[in-house]
């Protein structure tokens, strides 16, 4: 079976709307005079995936918007004489129940939680988070990419690596652990910067890059070495070894120590000199042995990224913990994935992208949403078997144990723009590689869980892939307000085989996003959800949990009710994002109150845990 959780969304911009400081009172007012009119009134947001957009310029598309038909699949039934007796065991068979599971979990980055070295890491303290999920019976941690971030923004979702992890996330007090690193070089290395990041409350990127990074590269060395614990020098030669880790690995490594070259650095691969910008047998050769210091260090951390990841993965999984991962459907084009394998993008000769990825016009932008990232070509994948794209998978679900994919309609229909272009506005719709690509990926990997995110304006060819490979879709609780009764956003419009959401990584924060609306839809939440909005981020959490979706995922900051202050990324703003942090250790204890009414509320909606 292939389907799951998943999700990344458009939204919005930050707080200020005239509905500020309108007075609660007139809002319940409100509530009972609209809700006295008997229409629950929703928008259907077209989502953006992070370009900027607000919501209220997203609800305009509902009214224009043809909703679109969902295949109902039916049962056979036997058919028995009319009128004869039944036999006296008739109504010892009762009927079955359905083979369903109902569950709910947490969205948070792991660079978002507690603990020292500037960003949080995969050591003790996620390891308390698991134990938090636990406690709260909760069954799920959706996350954002792993992948190295881009350096000047940070962003997880333009990294420049399709597999590698980032090994700002390795934890330095595991390194001590396991004879790699001495306690008090870590102290001492720390403690320059522990002022600054407990002063700043927030995720310091580039204080953890100058204050780990020294440590890390001496840890990789005494790995080679062989100072660590024992077996770990022969783990990580069996690592590097292994069929499935090697091809891109070794690629990546030596990518990522060509573009670390002084000459280099400034320049996108398709401007480096042509013998390695073409990939010379010769130049390569030369370059791997020029480079081997470098390859090997880069090596040496994705295992030790590996290494600590995989730990954390099996203590959640023992804890009753699913990992739920993300995937960008494109990668970057300075990328070693695209350097390496040139002829599966859309390039010209010189290794320049000839169609990048884009959306056209619509409601919201007259000139469409221009990404930029190079274009499948899509026939030279289906001719080489989706090799590159089981290999992508395969290493995904080495991480996790379940994954979202982004815009998922590419792989029915995706929009195609000329890379010289400027905007999206000129472009044509092409098809994608359907249910194909997920035949192959099925007979190559076997049974694997997926989240279609699948929100915006969606065509029934979408709809049909994702029903044909029984994805669940998703369902945003933010995204329900504005337009009529059959916004599929609202609760009474989800159905099972889907992922609900009060809000996501790109929304604001519950809390945040109820005091920006406009008081009218106040007055709709407050009427459709039957409360007072006095807390806000619960009556969306508790809503979420109510659905009949099977599973339903929310923010850590709508947990810890908190405000804008919290949100982890504004749309359409390059800086700024990512940042948000829980706070420092303390906060476990203070969180004890809502691991139980969690564990409350998922008992009485069916979705504590089994056994």
């Amino acid at each position: 079976m292939v389907g799951l959780v998943g999700s990344r969304m458009a939204l919005t911009h930050a707080i200020g709307s005239s509905s500020q400081g309108t007075p609660m009172r007139k809002v319940q007012r409100r509530a009972k005079r609209w809700g006295s009119r008997g229409a629950v009134v929703p928008t259907h947001p077209v989502h953006n995936r992070r370009r900027g957009m607000s919501v209220e310029r997203m609800a305009m598309a509902t009214h224009s918007m043809k909703p679109t038909r969902l295949a109902r699949r039916t049962r056979r039934v036997r058919c028995v004489n009319p009128g004869k007796e039944l036999p006296g065991s008739y109504v010892d068979r009762p009927a079955a129940p359905k083979g369903r599971r109902r569950r709910a979990g947490v969205l948070l980055h792991p660079t978002s939680l507690p603990g020292e070295g500037g960003i949080g890491t995969v050591g003790s303290q996620a390891r308390r988070f698991v134990d938090f999920l636990s406690s709260a019976g909760m069954s799920a941690w959706q996350m954002l990419p792993l992948v190295p971030p881009d350096a000047d923004f940070h962003s997880p979702y333009s990294g420049e690596d399709a597999n590698c992890g980032n090994v700002m996330l390795i934890d330095l007090a595991s390194l001590v652990d396991v004879g790699l690193l001495e306690a008090k070089e870590v102290d001492k290395a720390l403690k320059q910067w522990n002022w600054q990041w407990k002063a700043a409350k927030k995720a310091d990127f580039e204080g953890a890059e100058k204050a780990k990074r020294p440590l890390l590269e001496k840890a990789a060395r005494n790995l080679r070495e062989g100072k660590g614990m024992k077996q770990l020098l022969e783990k990580f030669k069996a690592f590097r070894a292994r069929e499935d880790i090697s091809p891109w690995l070794e690629e990546s490594a030596l990518f990522s120590a060509l573009k670390g070259r002084e000459e280099l650095k400034d320049l996108f691969w398709w401007e480096w000199p042509e013998e390695l910008r073409d990939r010379h047998p010769e130049a390569l050769k030369r370059a791997r042995v020029e480079e081997a210091e470098a390859i090997d260090q880069f090596v040496s951390l994705q295992f030790l990224f590996d290494m600590q990841w995989q730990n954390l993965k099996m203590y959640a999984n023992e804890n009753g913990i699913a990992l739920v991962g993300d995937m960008p459907i494109y990668v970057g084009g300075h990328s070693a994935d695209v350097w390496a394998n040139r002829g599966l993008w859309e390039l010209r000769e010189d290794g320049t992208p000839a169609q990048v990825s884009g959306v056209p016009p619509d409601a919201f932008s007259k000139t469409g949403q221009l990404w930029g990232s190079p274009l499948y070509h899509w026939p030279s994948h289906e001719e080489e078997g989706y090799r590159w794209w089981a290999q992508r998978l395969g290493r995904a679900l080495q991480l996790y144990d379940e994954l979202r994919i982004d815009h998922f309609r590419g792989f029915a229909g995706y929009w195609a723009v000329d890379a010289d272009q400027e905007t999206a506005m000129v472009g044509t719709w092409r098809a994608g590689p359907g249910k194909s690509l997920f035949d192959s990926l099925k007979e190559q990997l076997g049974g694997f869980n997926i989240i279609a995110e699948d929100l915006g304006v969606i065509t029934q060819d979408v709809v049909d892939l994702r029903e044909a490979i029984e994805a669940p879709g998703m369902a945003v609780l933010q995204f329900a307000w504005g337009g009529s009764a059959s916004n599929p956003h609202l609760s009474h419009n989800h159905y099972e085989n889907c992922v609900v959401y009060p809000a996501t990584h790109d929304n604001e924060t519950t809390v945040g996003w109820f005091k920006r609306i406009p008081a009218e839809e106040k007055g709709k939440v407050l009427a459709y959800l039957g409360t007072n909005g006095k807390d806000i981020a619960w009556d969306f959490i508790r809503a979420s949990m109510s659905s009949v979706a099977d599973t339903s995922i929310f923010l850590m900051q709508d947990v810890m009710r908190l405000d804008n202050s919290a949100r982890m990324n504004t749309p359409g703003v390059a800086e700024g994002n990512w940042a948000w942090r829980m706070g420092n250790e303390k906060v476990w204890k203070k969180l004890k109150q809502q691991a139980e009414e969690l564990r409350t509320l998922a008992e009485i909606t069916g979705r504590i845990p089994s056994g």
